[in-house]
């Protein structure tokens, strides 16, 4: 017990002067802690990064969720301008240009009624599928999913606009 409290009274701090000096007593990492350090961040790595990367398709599928509720929104500012919903034939493009064919509106707004003047593809790359009037609504919107064919399962299951909350 002595030689440990001896050992303490011994070891005064340095100076920063000594440091200068004396190069030689720089301490520095070893390899030893380097690679405990590099196996530690990789064991957690490990654990972590697969539970983020297994939900891509959960993303997907809120994303879609939530396109299409800003689509819902842009539809429903397009009926309180013109008093109804644009038609099938229309499509969602009547809500970035003026249409063309089948009833036209008479208060069209400028610049039209989504943001950067597009009809976004849904998360997969396909287009959304809209109906008016709808079968379950005044207006039906879907996306198709993974496999872009209507109905499916698991990651091809539709996203459809009725059944959300």
């Amino acid at each position: 017990m002595e030689n440990i409290i001896s050992v303490f009274r011994a070891a005064k701090p340095r100076p920063i002067k000594f440091w200068i000096i004396h190069p030689k007593f720089y301490s520095g990492f070893t390899l030893i802690e380097l690679m405990v350090v590099i196996i530690i961040l990789g064991i957690l790595a490990g654990l972590i990064v697969p539970r983020i990367m297994g939900r891509p398709e959960e993303a997907r599928r809120m994303k879609a969720r939530v396109q299409i509720e800003s689509i819902e929104t842009a539809l429903k500012l397009y009926k309180l301008d013109n008093g109804y919903y644009p038609t099938t034939e229309q499509g969602l493009q009547a809500l970035v240009e003026p249409p063309s064919v089948g009833r036209l509106p008479k208060k069209w707004r400028e610049g039209g009624y989504l943001e950067k003047g597009k009809v976004p593809a849904d998360p997969w790359g396909n287009e959304y599928v809209y109906l008016s009037p709808g079968i379950h609504h005044d207006f039906d919107l879907t996306s198709y999913g993974a496999d872009g064919q209507p109905g499916g399962e698991g990651n091809d299951q539709d996203v459809n606009n009725w059944e959300l909350e």
